[in-house]
This record gives structure tokens, C-alpha cells and sequence, in this order.
């Protein structure tokens, strides 16, 4: 019998540095589990990196390694996946140029991120071409890899839908070219930094994977609870506390009927409340930290991965554009 072949996943992100534990419930966590379902693609997308970042391009080399060493370190294995380095296959770019021919200034200019900056809040610094063009580059990481399935939030749905219409309207009139893509929207629950606003690097309230037991519980124990009690006798709504969402995550769910009790019961203070999680998150992360450090002991380590997953990466791409270029009827080296 012929075991059915493998679904083609396409993933990334842009290099921001250190992986937090938002990257990690809305991403990472899911790409562990697909690794072993589908023949995955995994993206250090540094090029989408200059759409908002154009200005210093100087921390690049250090996010990408960071983000490429975390990645390692929470489980994604390169024998399974493919890790790659976005501007590393230059077939990106040539193919985002000829997806462009082919897009309506319309329906770039439709697109929500350029509506929101761009037209009603007038930032100049964001009326550039490259991040009006930023989803056709986006379409072309997709159409690459002739990806069935690109795991995205709802906020990035319609990124996929214009990958859908580019890629339709490529077939419609050059002939089978790519595969239409399919969205996979994350089911993960959205975590709130220490604060209690979205978590943001720029608002120093993440709390990251590499970071130390101690580091950790610094940031734990400040962490923003139900505002309404304000006394330990004060009886706590968990449903209001942004500290049991991390619960939820990450602390085993035949603990929560306890945590529960506890709190709505006034039996346990917040800071007893947040040891328990503190347990929890390093219990699950401490095999990632020493994951990680073995790797940094290893310098070439992470560059050797990359390598490899670029290596595999451009054979794929150049595969895909010697068909799109003899769709297009354009010129072959020969």
C-alpha cells in the first residue's frame, strides 16, 4: 500500500531577536506538532524584516542567529524540517518581481496593515514600495514551495487570500503553475506581557524562552492579576486574571481545579498562585535553555543548520521558477 505523500507546509517569521513565550503559544508550539504531520518549510523571513526596519539593519545578524538558536532549542529538529534564511534563496525575489506584473495597485493598496499606517494614521516613513508590495513577497515565499497549507492568526488571512488570487490568476492564464494555498488559523489562546498589555519587546514586557530560572521568576512575580482583589482575603475571578491565561498554557490541567479553588476561595495570596506557574514554565522550558546552551557551546552549530535547510530550500525554488520562467516564456540559460 503507498502511505499517502506528506502535505507542504510553508511558516516563518521576521528576526525580532529572542523568541518570547508569545512567539512561542501563537508559532512555535504549533510547528513542533507539524513537523511530524507535514513536509514543513520554516522561514527566517529578514527581507519582510526591512519593511517597518529599513532604517538599522545593523542588529540582523545577531536576531537571526538568536531566533535560529531559539528555534533549535524549543524542538524543531532540521531533519524534519527545513530551516531557512529567507534573502539566502534569491528566487524569492525574482519571483515576487514577476508576481508583481501581475497585481493590481488596488489590491495591494487594500490590504489592512496599509490602510491602518500608511492612509489613516500617514506615517511617511511607511509610503514605501516595498511595504505596499510586502504580500506579494509574501505570496512568493507561499508559491515557492508549492505550499498546501500556511498556518496563519486571523489578522493574516487575507494575505493568504491574495497569495490564492495570484496564484489563480498565474494558472488562469500561463497554465498549471502553482498549487492554490489553504490557511490553518491558529487555535491558540493570545497571552498578555507582564503588564497586561499586548506583549511587545518595545514595551519590555515579554517574558523569553532563554531566559534564566531567576530572570523568569523577576518577571512572574510582578505580573499584572485580577485588579479587583486587592487584599488576600479578597476573593479572585480567574476568567479577569491575565496570570491563569498563562495557567492555561502552561501549567497541567488537573492543577486547575486547585488553582481555581484557591483563588476564587481567597485560600492562596497572588504570589503563591504565580510559584505554581513559575514551576510550571520552568519545568517546561529548562530542557530548551539547556538545549540552547549547548548549541551556543557549538558556534558554528546553528550556521551549519541554516546552511543545510538553505541548501535544501534553493533546489526546491529552483525547481519552481525553471517552470514559472518556461510558463512565462521567458529567457533560459542555456
Amino acid at each position: 500500500m503507498t502511505l499517502p505523500e506528506k502535505k507542504i507546509l510553508l511558516s516563518g517569521s521576521r528576526p525580532t531577536g529572542t523568541q518570547h513565550l508569545g512567539n512561542y503559544v501563537g508559532a512555535l508550539s504549533q510547528w513542533l506538532e507539524l513537523q511530524d504531520e507535514c513536509r514543513c518549510f520554516f522561514m527566517i523571513a529578514d527581507w519582510h524584516a526591512l519593511t517597518n526596519n529599513y532604517n538599522d539593519t545593523s542588529g540582523l545578524p545577531e536576531n537571526i542567529r538568536n531566533q535560529a538558536l531559539d528555534w533549535l532549542a524549543i524542538g524543531l529538529d532540521p531533519e524534519k524540517a527545513t530551516i531557512f534564511v529567507q534573502s539566502a534563496i534569491k528566487e524569492h525575489a525574482e519571483l515576487a518581481l514577476l508576481l508583481g506584473m501581475l497585481t493590481p495597485l488596488g489590491m495591494a493598496e487594500r490590504c489592512t496593515s496599509w490602510k491602518e499606517l500608511v492612509v489613516e494614521q500617514g506615517l511617511e516613513e511607511m509610503r514605501t514600495y516595498g511595504f505596499l508590495g510586502y504580500p506579494v513577497l509574501q505570496a512568493a515565499d507561499i508559491l515557492m514551495y508549492q505550499a498546501h497549507l500556511v498556518p496563519v492568526g486571523k489578522d493574516q488571512v487575507e494575505h493568504i487570500e491574495k497569495a490564492q488570487d495570484l496564484a489563480q490568476k498565474v494558472n488562469v492564464r500561463y497554465g498549471d503553475v502553482f498549487r492554490v494555498p489553504e490557511w490553518r488559523l491558529s487555535k491558540s489562546p493570545v497571552l498578555l506581557g507582564t503588564d497586561g498589555r499586548k506583549m511587545s519587546k518595545s514595551w519590555g514586557n515579554c517574558i523569553y524562552i532563554s531566559e534564566s530560572k531567576e530572570q523568569v521568576w523577576d518577571k512572574v512575580r510582578g505580573m499584572v492579576t485580577d485588579p479587583a482583589r486587592v487584599r488576600k482575603t479578597d476573593p479572585g475571578d480567574p476568567a479577569k486574571c491575565p496570570t491563569f491565561d498563562y495557567h492555561k498554557v502552561f501549567t497541567p490541567a488537573e492543577k486547575h481545579a486547585a488553582i481555581i479553588d484557591n483563588c476564587t476561595g481567597a485560600k492562596w495570596g497572588c504570589i503563591q498562585c504565580k510559584k505554581v506557574l513559575n514551576d510550571s514554565m520552568v519545568e517546561k522550558f529548562e530542557p530548551a535553555r539547556e538545549r540552547r546552551a549547548a548549541l551556543e557551546a557549538k558556534p558554528d552549530a546553528w550556521r551549519e543548520v541554516l546552511s543545510a535547510g538553505n541548501a535544501r530550500a534553493r533546489i526546491t525554488a529552483k525547481a519552481t521558477m525553471e517552470v514559472v520562467r518556461e510558463k512565462l516564456h521567458l529567457y533560459s540559460q542555456p
